[in-house]
């Protein structure tokens, strides 16, 4: 999420922008209502003693929109969040934040579907590539591949464990002609020279397969834990 997409307090300021709906005895918006406010922005959803809480509608004057529940103001509970750029998050937000279960639409047509901490991946997830139907499912942290995987592709999957988005060590492909090929990663380090004078040189990390073995696949269920 972009700074442009923070919702703005509707209680700072001098000016609260327009209002129309419930007041409490201290004048302060409770129950249903509907609210401009200074930066264009519109809501409209329940309140309680002023702030927005409950469930409403959140519109940006960039087009993002977001629908969902709140409590004191900020995004908390279940919601879907319409982004200017044309993605989309449906599932479960805590301040203000994406967090816990949900699936993000990406503007390519990719999607995730799992676990989220502050509005990163982390947990448990699938992701969905759009343009070869390719997934990964397995584990995240802080947005990026960590641990026991499988990617899952129309003619293979391999298993393996990951780390900062790359496989390493052990792994094994498993075919769909009923073959199996073992073997491990390892990371090399392609230095490429900066095209700017000062700059530093960029170091490219890419994963090397080396096999170990061929053999037929055995017919066994792929547990991720134990990897």
């Amino acid at each position: 999420m972009s700074s442009s997409d923070e919702e703005s307090d509707e209680d700072v300021g001098p000016y609260l922008g327009e209002y129309e709906g419930d007041r409490n005895e201290f004048e302060e918006r409770h129950g249903k209502g509907k609210t401009k406010l200074p930066n264009g922005d519109t809501y409209e959803g329940d309140y309680a003693h002023g702030k927005r809480h409950g469930r409403g509608v959140y519109k940006f004057k960039n087009g993002g929109r977001y629908n969902g529940e709140y409590a004191y103001g900020k995004k908390q509970g279940e919601g879907t969040f319409h982004y200017p750029d044309g993605s989309k998050y449906t599932g479960y937000w805590s301040d203000n934040a994406r967090n816990g279960y949900g699936t993000y639409h990406y503007v390519n047509g990719d999607t995730y579907e799992g676990d989220w901490v502050d509005n990163k991946r982390e947990g448990q997830g699938i992701y969905t590539y759009a343009e070869t139907g390719s997934k990964y499912r397995g584990r995240w942290i802080a947005g990026k591949l960590e641990g026991p995987g499988e990617f899952l592709t129309q003619n293979y999957r391999y298993v393996g464990n990951y780390k900062q988005d790359l496989p390493t060590g052990p792994g094994r492909f498993l075919f769909d002609n009923g073959s199996e090929q073992c073997g491990d990663y390892t990371i090399t380090e392609e230095v490429q020279e900066a095209e700017i004078e000062g700059e530093e040189a960029l170091v490219i990390k890419k994963p090397k397969w080396i096999a170990t073995s061929v053999g037929e696949l055995a017919k066994v269920e792929v547990n991720l834990d134990t990897l």
